[in-house]
């Protein structure tokens, strides 16, 4: 978040008092200074543009997951490496609720396995992430 301040000084100058008038001050010329306008912005996301980037970020990470299970799988990468079982492992948290709408979880040609349950779970969180993001721009606030 950026401030941006704007300060407007004026000054100005009073021509010496007569000859034989006191002054506490010794100059020929008095100066006054007086603040005539203060501003202050501030730039920055405000709370529910805050709030639509962390949506975002999760449901990305999310997509990312779920995308490399695709990939893995119809590239049959060997389960038995330690990275693959990791993203498989990971990936099926978000894709286990997407099971069962579909007949065939998966089809399998060859060695390659595209799994239809991810490809319904990549649509069904894109789907539910759109819901969020559209919720909570409901409560944003356009600059007046």
């Amino acid at each position: 978040m950026t401030i941006d301040q704007t300060d407007r000084t004026v000054v100005t100058r009073e021509p010496a008092p007569a000859p034989g008038q006191q002054t506490a001050q010794t100059d020929s010329v008095q100066q006054s200074v007086r603040t005539d306008s203060r501003r202050i912005t501030r730039t920055g996301p405000g709370g529910s543009e805050m709030t639509r980037r962390v949506v975002v970020l999760v449901f990305g990470l999310i997509q990312i997951v779920i995308g490399l299970r695709i990939v893995l799988l119809l590239l049959d990468a060997r389960t038995g490496n330690a990275l693959v079982s990791g993203i498989l492992d990971v990936s099926q948290i978000f894709v286990a609720p997407f099971n069962g709408i579909l007949n065939k979880d998966a089809l399998a040609s060859g060695g390659s396995v595209p799994d239809i349950a991810a490809i319904v779970a990549f649509v069904g969180w894109t789907i539910l992430e759109l819901i969020i993001i559209w919720a909570v721009g409901i409560f944003r606030r356009e600059p007046a």
